[in-house]
């Protein structure tokens, strides 16, 4: 009875205490004291009570630990002084300094960015919670790159005025090398024809450079995905990885790998078909599929062929086409492949914007594209028209975007993204010398003068040795067909007394006109007829017999009317420094009837680029050069329409225009046939980020030119063409496109120069790539 009155007592005074707790009042006003960094602002904004308010003591118990919440206080008591709610805070140190020792993978900054993101930065709120995370994330970063014995200590040292200064102590550890890699299960292919697929290997010789030896998890994920696709493209469909162990040595300083799969039987093609709504025939679809009957099964090759006919629809404008392979095993491992076509609408292109063109004209863009606005969508037409920008020269890079137009299902915009390059080049020159006394020199040349796509060269140089006034002109789109017209104007006094060729001067007066023909997207016919008034000049005391008789029989003033035509056939993917595809090209010069000298020139050049890698950055090219003159008629051939071999253009590590037959005077005198080539094999320039604007190569050169008919007076000088006399080069260039054109560089080497070659190692030339 008495346990019952004491707890009904009890009962009754804890009842009334909790009554006085939860009494409520209105607060009049909010005092705030021990703030010292913290704006008042950040506390009225995170607790929940105004002036004004009628409270509880619960509801300000959920106030405050809502405050206590925001990370900014170390301690919060609330007091009441009448109607005053008094908030009595002791804020959390401030971070004054933040100290990172024992770091060298890892560089200051990126860790200080780390650190920064989770909430710990210099001048902050120190959060102790915020400090435990960076530690596992910094330990969990050093695994991630093999370094599994790295640790991460810190130290909170207290500083006067409520500051900290946070020490990050690094221990980083050795990279965890492989010991060994083991797989399992395998019988078709041995253990090393499959290690040889993975970029991770065993400690060799060469492990110190490749850091190959060195275990990343993110390595051993693309490893097992080149050992997948490697059983998938060889025909083992079943192919699986069952599991995948790493074991690390107790020190942590070894990895074991261990690889367990299951191969499966080979399965071969059995049938091909497409199946669905057929917008292309199903022969040209079958066409571009890149799996036959009886080939072994491949994934790569089912890769391909969706990608194939995923092209093939969309060039016929069905741009959002789905093609889904459907491979179906057969009891006999034989796989039935099925493509299941969806088409879709066929669509149409909205709008075509042009982005990125600062100088270029957008109509000079446009005259480029072959897909048209409002037209039928056509991957072809898209593709080949980034091409043709590319090829014009103008822009470092073009990239095509297709977007799809919101609100429709068959309807696109294209954005041709274009970033400009220095199309031409431009010199200057001031100088003087013994020989040829002040020197004057200003050449310009423009393949987008003033972003109109249009063609313009002007020269005007003035020397001892050469005066020239030129002026050329071409409109590449003369005729919306792409039919071009072109201007050109010049004149010239040489003097070649001090040149690398035979001793004569000329004086050259001439102009002319030029039309291009479109014959297909690649090849291109030009026809020009140019009127050409040269007279030559000698010095008898050093004018080769050569000259002089040539002189006494033909004279020295010629009134020359002159017919060109030429093809050319372009397959190359770039204007500049192209890595995939070939150029070929054919010309022809003719003295025609009637003029003082009739003669022929023709020329013949090709290049060709194959990529070596899919980055395009490794490439191997050929290129060869071949020409041939006579006259026609009784009159000989004009000897200064030689040809030259020797210099950047032709054999480098020759002088320029150095090879070949000489003239009674052993200065170089040129022949009517020249033949020229080479191999080069391309590669990345190191360390440049932008590669577009640069090519580094390995090169090998051969060539020389040679006369069919010598004069009767020369000495230096054996008819024919002889093919063992081909000098060989062979050495390092390097071209770079500078803001004022490209820069040409080459160092080499001849390889069979004989004892009176005249040789260069180091050649280069502004306004030239190779």
């Amino acid at each position: 009875m008495k346990r019952g009155i004491g707890f009904l007592v009890a009962l009754f005074f804890w009842s009334s205490l909790a009554q006085a707790n939860n009494s409520s009042f209105v607060v009049e006003d909010i005092r705030l004291e021990g703030l010292q960094r913290v704006s008042p602002g950040i506390v009225f904004r995170n607790f929940p009570v105004n002036a004004g308010d009628l409270v509880s003591s619960s509801q300000l118990a959920k106030a405050s630990r809502k405050l206590f919440k925001s990370g900014y206080f170390e301690d919060i008591q609330l007091l009441r002084d009448d109607g005053v709610l008094v908030l009595k805070i002791q804020e959390r140190p401030a971070i004054s300094l933040i100290k990172l020792d024992g770091n060298k993978v890892l560089e200051d900054e990126a860790l200080l960015e780390g650190l920064r993101q989770t909430g710990l930065q210099e001048g902050d709120v120190f959060k102790r919670a915020a400090l435990e995370q960076i530690k596992q994330d910094l330990v969990r970063v050093y695994a991630s790159q093999g370094r599994y014995g790295a640790s991460v200590d810190t130290e909170v040292e207290p500083m006067p005025g409520n500051r900290v200064a946070l020490n990050i102590n690094i221990k980083e550890g050795r990279v965890a090398t492989i010991q060994h890699i083991n797989i399992v299960g395998n019988s078709v292919y041995s253990d090393e024809e499959l290690k040889e697929l993975f970029s991770l290997k065993l400690p060799s010789f060469w492990s110190f450079y490749k850091k190959d030896d060195r275990y990343a998890r993110q390595k051993l994920s693309g490893d097992l995905e080149r050992l997948r696709s490697y059983y998938l493209d060889s025909g083992y469909v079943n192919f699986s990885i069952d599991s995948t162990q790493v074991s690390i040595t107790p020190d942590k300083s070894n990895v074991y790998i261990t690889v367990n799969v299951t191969e499966g039987e080979k399965y071969t093609i059995r049938d091909v078909g497409v199946a669905g709504e057929m917008v292309v025939s199903e022969e040209e679809l079958l066409d571009v599929v890149r799996v036959e009957k009886g080939q072994t099964f491949s994934r790569r090759l089912i890769t391909e062929s969706q990608k194939a006919l995923e092209k093939k629809v969309g060039d016929a404008g069905y741009m959002f086409a789905n093609i889904s392979p459907a491979p179906e095993l057969n009891d006999d491992n034989t796989v039935t492949v099925k493509f299941f076509l969806n088409p879709g609408k066929r669509t149409y292109v909205r709008r075509i914007n042009i982005n990125g063109n600062t100088r270029t004209a957008d109509e000079v863009v446009r005259q480029h594209l072959k897909q048209m606005e409002a037209g039928i969508a056509s991957n072809e037409l898209i593709e080949q028209s980034k091409i043709k920008l590319e090829k014009t020269g103008y822009f470092k890079s073009v990239n095509v975007e297709t977007r799809p137009v919101p609100g429709t299902d068959d309807q696109v915009d294209l954005v041709y993204s274009v970033a400009e390059q220095q199309s031409g080049s431009f010199s200057a020159s001031l100088g003087f010398s013994q020989s040829s006394g002040i020197i004057l020199g200003f050449q310009l040349k423009q393949d987008n003068f003033l972003g109109t796509g249009n063609k313009v060269g002007i020269g005007i140089s003035n020397s001892d040795t050469l005066t020239e006034y030129s002026y050329s002109f071409v409109d590449p789109y003369y005729t919306v067909d792409g039919v071009s017209r072109g201007f050109e104007f010049y004149f010239r006094e040489r003097d070649f007394d001090e040149d690398n060729t035979s001793s004569f001067s000329t004086d050259e007066f001439g102009g002319g006109i030029n039309f291009g023909y479109p014959i297909d997207d690649y090849q291109r016919l030009s026809f020009g007829l140019t009127a050409e008034q040269v007279t030559v000049n000698t010095n008898t005391s050093y004018t080769p017999a050569e000259i002089t008789q040539y002189l006494n029989d033909e004279g020295n003033d010629y009134l020359n009317f002159i017919l060109k035509a030429g093809w050319s056939d372009n397959h190359l993917n770039r204007g500049f420094f192209p890595t995939k595809g070939y150029s070929q090209g054919a010309s022809i010069e003719i003295g025609l009837p009637g003029s003082d000298l009739s003669y022929y020139k023709a020329h013949y050049n090709a290049k060709w680029y194959q990529p070596l890698t899919d980055d395009r950055f490794w490439v191997f090219s050929l290129k060869g050069r071949l020409g041939y003159g006579g006259e026609l008629g009784s009159n000989e051939y004009p000897f200064y329409k030689h040809f030259f071999a020797g210099g950047l253009k032709t054999v480098r590590g020759y002088e320029q225009n150095s090879l070949g037959p000489r003239d009674s005077l052993d200065d170089p005198f040129g022949g009517d046939v020249m033949v020229a080539g080479g191999a080069e094999f391309i590669f990345p320039a190191p360390f440049v980020k932008d590669k577009t604007s640069w090519r580094t190569l390995f090169f090998v050169d051969a060539g020389n030119v040679f006369d069919t008919d010598c004069s009767s007076v020369s000495t230096n000088c054996e008819s024919g063409v002889k093919l063992d006399e081909l000098r060989v080069s062979a050495g390092f260039g390097l071209s770079w496109l500078t803001p004022i054109g490209p820069l040409s560089i080459a160092l080499a080497t001849p390889l069979n120069d004989k004892e009176d070659d005249e040789t260069e190692f180091f050649q280069f030339a502004l306004g030239q790539t190779f």
